[in-house]
């Protein structure tokens, strides 16, 4: 993520919408239609466990599919917001990257789970329920927004934006006990969740650092979590950090803990500060750019009136 690469998303882009996001809508939108013309595509699209061993590509397809017209709206507009927003900072090639990551391996772990789910309840259900949908890489990309602008507020609910993926999370378990079918939608929320939090934290590539990954204490996975419930969940969370990420994860942060104590130029901390500057400073522009477009076209309003009535 270069600030070439930036500033150039900003100016070209400006408050419209990227190329990618339009395309990948259009295959969003595509994948409903054809559930509505051939319902038949769930069965060899979406992801159903008893089938996946057989039909692999289930873990790349479920994603894309749309089964529901209000979950196609949905997924089409947060990921055109949220990719104009995340695509100029980090540059086409590591968002497609990002989505196809969260993406596979979030239909990984749903797979995963619903087998366990099926030998521990011995219930079929957990075999054969269809799951498809784009909000696990919606929730995934929610991560991405806390990343690089977490004190950015949401104008009217004043909600910063580093708590929307706690809160969306919160909200789509508190609605399961309302919605039937709950296991089609939770388990892809949560891991959507937690893989984009993984790669951002782990893996992503920063072409210009010599470092992977975010290990700032503001993107841990405890900052998830409101503060008095921290103390609790940072040893579990370093469990489980060692657990998927072994030694190149310990390395990295031990690494990165170093540079932070002798603050070279270009430590992860000083990284992910700017990182969060250019986003809140590519936001600002880009709300900058469609409050002037709007202001020109209340002006041009009057003329084309006063035109007509000559």
């Amino acid at each position: 993520m270069s600030s070439a690469s930036l500033a150039g998303g900003t100016s070209l882009y400006g408050g419209g919408f990227t190329k990618l996001c339009k395309g990948l809508a259009v295959v969003l939108f595509c994948g409903h239609a054809a559930v509505l013309i051939f319902p038949a595509t769930v069965t060899y699209l979406a992801l159903i466990p008893s089938r996946t061993i057989p039909f692999a590509w289930n873990l790349i397809t479920a994603g894309y599919l749309e089964q529901s017209t209000y979950g196609v709206v949905t997924s089409i507009i947060g990921l055109l917001f949220m990719g104009r927003l995340l695509e100029p900072i980090w540059g086409s090639r590591e968002f497609v990257k990002f989505i196809f990551a969260v993406n596979f391996f979030t239909s990984l772990c749903v797979f995963v789970t619903a087998i366990a789910l099926y030998y521990i309840k011995t219930e079929e259900r957990y075999l054969y329920l269809p799951i498809s949908g784009f909000h696990g890489i919606l929730a995934g990309l929610l991560v991405g927004i806390k990343q690089i602008i977490p004190d950015q507020e949401l104008p009217l609910l004043r909600i910063k934006a580093k708590w929307f993926p706690s809160i969306v999370l919160l909200l789509a378990m508190a609605l399961s006990f309302f919605i039937p079918e709950p296991a089609a939608y939770i388990p892809i929320l949560v891991f959507g969740t937690y893989m984009g939090w993984i790669y951002l934290r782990y893996i992503q590539t920063r072409p210009e650092t010599k470092f992977r990954g975010d290990p700032s204490d503001d993107f841990s996975f405890a900052s998830f979590f409101p503060e008095f419930l921290r103390p609790i969940i940072n040893p579990v969370a370093s469990v489980f950090a060692r657990l998927l990420c072994g030694r190149s994860g310990a390395s990295t942060n031990s690494h990165d803990y170093a540079l932070t104590e002798t603050s070279l130029p270009g430590s992860d901390s000083a990284e992910a500060a700017r990182r969060r500057e250019r986003g809140a400073r590519a936001l600002e522009e880009r709300l900058a750019a469609e409050r002037l477009t709007a202001a020109r076209s209340a002006e041009d309003d009057p003329q084309r009136d006063a035109a007509a009535n000559v």
